[in-house]
């Protein structure tokens, strides 16, 4: 494992749960970071598959502290403007800084696009979207007001880069969190904050699992045919999108901003 230095670093990290969140808060816990775990804790009956819960939001603090750093868990929903802004002023309050966004949090309810119903599309574009913005704009503001500079990485997908049949809204998202990181890292970057996304193609997790278990069929096959989750094989693991996050959230990334990383196992090489 490559090491990174976040030593007197806080790191506020959503969806952190279960899946590429745990393992975020984890990661930067092992490279020396303070950690702001936060997750909604609840299933939307929209989701298609059971989400994180608080046990499990517990037992992410827990692990994060067996690694020896301090850990705040935090439930909040990232949709409401005002559970992030009480979020982060939890975090700061507690640690004084946020020095990392991990926006990370996210929902797939597999739906065709012409079948959907406007209350799907809405929880979709909520979460993954506008959840994005909110994050982003309250952790923004601390960090220019702080004036230390920052690091925030967006999770995108590789549906943030080409067309997933079933995933409509999700595409929509995704390609619209890959406009707002662009806009971002220019915004910010008078005040020294990197802003880059992750496009991580099929990870193991039970989001996906849960994709697989309730797209239509006909969906499923458009979905094989548009090209492959990944060509080298094994299905992408939660740490391999850590290793991304870790980088761009630290000093060897100190000049990249505004970019789109594929964590995609060659998945849009064709």
């Amino acid at each position: 494992m490559v090491e990174y230095d976040f030593n007197d670093k806080v790191a506020f990290v959503t969806g952190a749960a279960r899946g590429q969140g745990r393992s975020h808060a984890l990661h930067y816990a092992k490279h020396g970071a303070d950690v702001v775990a936060t997750d909604i804790c609840e299933t939307n009956e929209r989701s298609g598959y059971e989400m994180g819960d608080k046990t499990e939001l517990d037992e992410t603090v827990e692990l994060a502290r067996e690694e020896g750093a301090d850990v705040v868990g935090v439930q909040l929903d990232v949709s409401k403007e005002g559970d992030v802004k009480r979020g982060v002023e939890r975090a700061v309050e507690e640690f004084g800084k946020i020095d990392i966004l991990a926006n990370n949090a996210g929902v797939a309810p597999a739906a065709g696009l012409l079948e959907m119903d406007e209350e799907t599309w809405d929880y979709a574009l909520d979460v993954n979207l506008k959840g994005m913005w909110l994050c982003a704009k309250h952790v923004g503001l601390h960090m220019a007001e702080r004036g230390e500079g920052g690091r925030i990485v967006n999770t995108s997908s590789t549906a943030g880069l080409v067309a997933s049949p079933g995933l409509g809204h999700y595409t929509a998202a995704k390609h619209g969190v890959l406009g707002l990181t662009k806009t971002l890292a220019i915004e910010l970057a008078p005040h020294d904050v990197t802003v880059n996304a992750v496009c991580p193609t099929a990870v193991d997790t039970a989001m996906v699992g849960g994709i697989i278990e309730n797209i239509d069929d006909d969906l499923a096959e458009l979905a094989e045919q548009s090209g492959p989750d990944n060509v080298l094989g094994d299905i992408v693991q939660p740490e391999d999108v850590s290793a991304a996050f870790m980088w761009l959230s630290s000093d060897e990334a100190r000049y990249v901003t505004g970019i789109a990383l594929p964590v995609a196992a060659g998945a849009t090489a064709l």
